[in-house]
């Protein structure tokens, strides 16, 4: 692949309409996304499939905001990865993290890959401008697979009839080789025959890994998905794993705390941890002895 070929094929999402109004669709590409995620992180296998196809989905769901509005998912089970997180705006900003990074399946009673999660619940908040606090609903998980809860929760929370396929493909090394996924909603006043088509063509689509790496792009997929049923593409933009914390960030944080708990660690500093994308900052005594003098200051 050339250089202006892998420009072209980097990780991205579209967003579209059918021509008539009935269909709402999202792809996205989220190869690298997820790469990084494990990487970062360090991630089992069955923790970089599971958060990437959280990740995956939660880039689709943010796909509806406006601006810097936000979306975070929440799954926690009694599963062996206990809990995971995944958050996204819809400038393509992407980022979370699991509770139990190496976990694996036991072979002998787990039955699908959606027993990493096991029994629980599944989160989804919204942060939205013209909202004072972020809206939240929440679902029983009923797979764990990621994809099937995500469809769950946008018929019961939002009533929207949806499909969404989210895929993660791994190599024999335990690589990530591509990662994707899909969202169709229906909209009001869409026919029973329409519905049908594109559920036809959802349930035979090859999982998006698959395609990807057999060479389609997202707009390949658009296009197969919802055939034979014309689109308007209403946008298209990058998406990546970023995560906004900085060590002033966390300063920030620290000033919060009380002038006693910060002269217990006045000793060898402190090492903060983002648990969002496992960046570590130092803060050195002498500045949390200047955050101290600064409360101090503050409080006199």
């Amino acid at each position: 692949m050339d250089k202006k070929e892998a420009f072209l094929k980097k990780d991205r999402i579209i967003k579209a309409i059918t021509e008539d109004g009935f269909f709402k669709l999202s792809v996205v590409k989220t190869t690298d996304v997820v790469r990084q995620a494990q990487k970062r992180h360090e991630l089992g296998l069955l923790a970089t499939v599971l958060l990437g196809r959280a990740l995956t989905g939660t880039m689709l769901l943010a796909s509806e905001l406006k601006a810097e509005e936000r979306v975070r998912l929440k799954m926690e089970g009694n599963g062996p990865l206990g809990m995971l997180t995944a958050e996204a705006n819809s400038t393509g900003e992407i980022r979370g993290f699991v509770q139990n990074k190496d976990a694996v399946l036991d072979y002998d009673t787990a039955e699908r890959i959606g027993d990493g999660l096991g029994l629980g619940v599944l989160s989804v908040s919204k942060t939205l401008y013209d909202e004072a606090r972020p809206t939240t609903g929440t679902v029983e998980l009923i797979s764990g697979n990621v994809s099937q809860d995500l469809s769950h929760y946008l018929m019961q929370s939002e009533q929207v009839r949806s499909a969404i396929s989210l895929d993660v493909g791994i190599n024999d090394n335990g690589e990530v080789t591509h990662a994707g996924g899909v969202l169709i909603q229906a909209l009001p006043g869409a026919p029973d025959e329409k519905i049908e088509k594109v559920q036809e063509n959802f349930a035979t689509m090859p999982a998006v890994a698959e395609q990807l790496a057999d060479g389609s792009y997202i707009d390949d997929i658009l296009n197969e998905i919802i055939g034979p049923y014309k689109i308007k593409e209403l946008g298209r933009w990058p998406v990546h794993f970023f995560c906004r914390c900085s060590k002033d960030r966390f300063k920030g944080a620290l000033k919060m705390l009380g002038v006693d708990e910060l002269r217990d660690m006045l000793d060898q500093g402190q090492e903060l941890v983002c648990h969002f994308c496992n960046s570590r900052y130092v803060v050195r005594a002498d500045e949390l002895q200047a955050i101290i003098d600064e409360n101090q200051t503050r409080m006199n």
